[in-house]
């Protein structure tokens, strides 16, 4: 169960092995009864790869086939290896280790380190950005709080991809990666970090990784002791294995084969952080003898939600997408997905919130409602707008449900209720399991009716009554069970990191959403720029960000929202458009579209989204000077070779501080020119050409159509309507301020 499904009952533990696969689909059952040899199971979204491997598992330990203390499962959230071990548990598959990767490294270094290099382990760094901070500094650089992420997000990257100092401006340079600072610079400032750490006697989750392949490299009796006690392994979300990851898990398993792995390549979304699909892709060359089962039964999502997750993916290009599922849907049709364009960002985020209290009043619970998002930067005029309509929300990524304060609180208190049993006055009255619950965390905030508003006052009751309806299910499912029974359930769980659910509709990045599911999801905000995300410049960046909007897509099981406005602010410029991705998807766009016969509608079901035949206005136009201007490389500037991300500074090609060999005559001629054109035309100078535009073709000084197409806001429909003024006001030449076509937006 994930933190954002449906509660559910208790369920009884199988009574015997061949009831652990009762329900399992062909596929899946072929999955768990695939004991011996590697495995690669493919599995689509909303397809039940959870409950394939976990069944898997529990199957061969109950038939006697495995042993639990020699089944090493790992994954790479403390919340994916929580939610394994409580379906483990539920079935009956005790003992067995579920671990993310760094936890089970972690684990065996502090049990070999004595023995391999002496003394006690080395404190564990918490959080690297304080050191990342002092190497700068020591660098004679000061970095704000947003160029620390980016600089530690880069350090992380060289050491899961096992680039050293002295080799990260090279490595950076082969694999075309956008560096957040000068290579030779980040390079510097990643070795004096490594140092400080050498001296303050400290590593980073990083190096919990690095120093167990060292060891396990470096001391074949460790490595034999090891594959000595883990003999099967099981790899959940494979495509997500960076190449540290990937040479851990090869010393583990050795030359034996008792490997299964987990994965769907279209589900890629962390290549930032050194992950990448290969190891997925490339397992039947490394395996030739290999079992391999594809999973593409739908069973999360309506067919209208299938056929749109398809239709994105028909149009996806690179290796990734050559290996694409096309997912079939189990349910029952659905809505359609619904298409909102909005004037602006504060419209959107208020038709959103008044869309939520909706489906809140019609049955829905706020806790099966997200609001996805590109960035966590988006999330604020959510937050507000969910506030002003009374819909309590939470957000994702906040700390675990086990260790709020009030949790632990809570569990304080019915430990000492059940210790007391019926000598506490306080369970007078309450004759049931719930409603000594009630009465119990009634002492500490619990009420019947929520508390009004947000803020820190709902978000305690909001833990306080996931505890309530835990004990609820709990007692449904186990009449009978006492207070203790539920003490014993809550301990188990804690230590699963097994939460129950918080009714507050969930606001979450796409990146967190993933491994997520809800009944109703709204994808807000999904205009060019923001999806793709305007620094995705290569196609592999540009596939990555289809993909991810493809993960939020797929969250969601049968209500979908995606919503788009066409400027910042209101009265703002009307210039953004919708995402490329939805090009042929979307009503009244063109594009690809989506392949026939995807989503499971069945014959002669053409799918959930209405295409439409004709074009909104300008799109295949615009579409084309994209695709031409769009740079296929890091865009530098052209004085100091630094990579640019602000628009302006693309524009000029040059950051703002690097001198300038602007014309500044030319400059002015043209300002004037373009004065006259606005004036004619009755529109803002700034719907001719910017006032960057206008600076870049002073210092560019082109001679040709080709030379001044190829400047950020010319682009083809300018060229043909300004394009001969001037280029003959850039030879020196008089024009006059007549055009006989009104200016189009850049």
């Amino acid at each position: 169960m994930t933190a954002a499904t449906h509660s559910t009952l208790f369920p009884q533990v199988p009574e015997t092995p061949d009831a652990v696969l009762d329900g399992l689909d062909p596929e899946q059952r072929e999955v768990a009864l695939a004991l011996h040899g590697p495995v690669c199971v493919l599995a689509g979204a909303g397809t039940g790869k959870t409950r394939a491997i976990t069944h898997r598992i529990a199957y061969g330990v109950r038939a006697g086939i495995l042993q639990p203390a020699t089944v090493l499962a790992v994954t790479f959230t403390n919340r994916a290896a929580g939610e394994m071990r409580g379906r483990l548990r539920q079935l009956g598959a005790t003992g067995v280790q579920a671990r993310t990767f760094h936890s089970a490294a972690l684990r065996q270094l502090q049990y070999f380190w004595p023995k391999a290099v002496g003394g006690e382990l080395p404190r564990l760094l918490e959080r690297k950005v304080q050191l990342v901070a002092e190497a700068a500094a020591r660098c004679e650089l000061r970095l704000d709080r947003n160029e620390l992420r980016d600089v530690t997000g880069e350090i992380e990257w060289a050491k899961v991809t096992q680039t050293v100092p002295a080799d990260y401006p090279a490595a950076v340079a082969k694999v075309q990666r956008d560096a957040p600072r000068d290579p030779a610079v980040l390079s510097q400032i990643y070795s004096t970090y490594e140092q400080l750490k050498r001296d303050r006697s400290v590593i980073d989750f990083e190096d919990v990784l690095l120093l167990t392949v060292g060891i396990l490299q470096d001391r074949h009796d460790i490595a034999d002791h090891v594959r000595g006690q883990y003999q099967h392994f099981v790899v959940d979300e494979y495509q997500d294995v960076s190449p540290l990851q990937q040479r851990l898990l090869d010393l583990w398993v050795g030359d034996r084969d008792n490997l299964c792995v987990v994965g769907d390549a279209s589900q890629t979304i962390y290549s930032f952080t050194g992950a990448t699909p290969d190891h997925l892709l490339n397992f039947r060359t490394r395996h030739p003898g290999a079992t391999v089962v594809k999973l593409v039964r739908d069973y999360r999502s309506t067919p209208q939600v299938v056929h749109l997750a398809n239709g994105l993916l028909s149009q996806a290009r690179g290796r990734a997408a050559d290996h694409r599922l096309e997912l079939v849907s189990q349910r029952d049709k659905g809505p359609e997905p619904v298409y909102t364009e909005y004037p602006d960002e504060p419209h959107e985020a208020e038709a959103t919130a008044r869309r939520v209290r909706d489906l809140i009043a019609a049955g829905v619970p706020a806790g099966e409602i997200a609001v996805l998002y590109r960035v966590n930067s988006q999330s604020e005029v959510y937050e507000q707008a969910l506030a002003d309509v009374g819909v309590p929300y939470q957000l994702r990524g906040a700390e675990r449900f086990f260790e709020r304060a009030e949790v632990r609180e809570a569990g304080t208190a019915l430990r000492g209720a059940a210790r007391a049993g019926r000598n506490d006055s306080l369970l007078d009255g309450a004759e049931d399991l719930a409603a000594q619950v009630r009465a119990v965390l009634s002492t500490k905030g619990w009420t019947t009716r929520p508390p009004a508003g947000s803020g820190a006052v709902r978000d305690r009751w909001e833990s306080l009554a996931a505890l309530v309806r835990l004990a609820e299910d709990f007692e449904t499912a186990r009449p009978g069970a006492t207070l203790t029974d539920l003490v014993r359930e809550l301990d188990e769980r804690a230590a699963a990191q097994h939460a129950p659910t918080v009714q507050g509709v969930t606001l979450a990045s796409l990146h967190a959403a993933k491994g997520l599911e809800w009944d109703a999801v709204f994808l807000v905000g999904l205009t060019e720029g923001m999806m793709p995300i305007a620094y995705a410049k290569t196609e592999e960046q540009v596939e990555e960000e289809r993909r991810l909007l493809y993960v939020g897509v797929t969250r969601a099981r049968l209500h979908l929202s995606l919503s788009w406005s066409l400027a910042r602010s209101p009265g703002g410029r009307a210039s953004r458009r919708p995402t490329r991705f939805l090009d042929g998807l979307r009503p009244g766009s063109t594009g690809l579209g989506a392949r026939s016969g995807a989503g499971g509608i069945g014959p002669g079901g053409g799918g959930g989204i209405d295409r439409g035949t004709g074009r909104s206005a300008g799109t295949a136009e615009r579409r084309t000077d994209v695709v031409e201007r769009r740079p296929r490389h890091p865009v530098r500037c052209r004085v100091c070779g630094r990579t640019l991300t602000d628009a302006g500074e693309m524009k000029l090609m040059r950051c703002e501080e690097c001198p300038s060999d602007m014309d500044e005559a030319l400059y002015g001629r043209l300002l004037d020119w373009r004065a006259s054109q606005a004036a004619r035309l009755s529109q803002p100078d700034y719907c001719v050409f910017t006032e960057k535009t206008l600076m870049a073709i002073a210092e560019a000084v082109p001679s040709t159509e080709g030379e001044l197409v190829v400047i950020a806001g010319v682009g083809n429909r300018k060229l043909t309507r300004f394009g001969a003024d001037v280029l003959a006001i850039c030879a020196g030449e008089t024009v006059g301020g007549e055009s006989e076509e009104g200016a189009g937006e850049s």
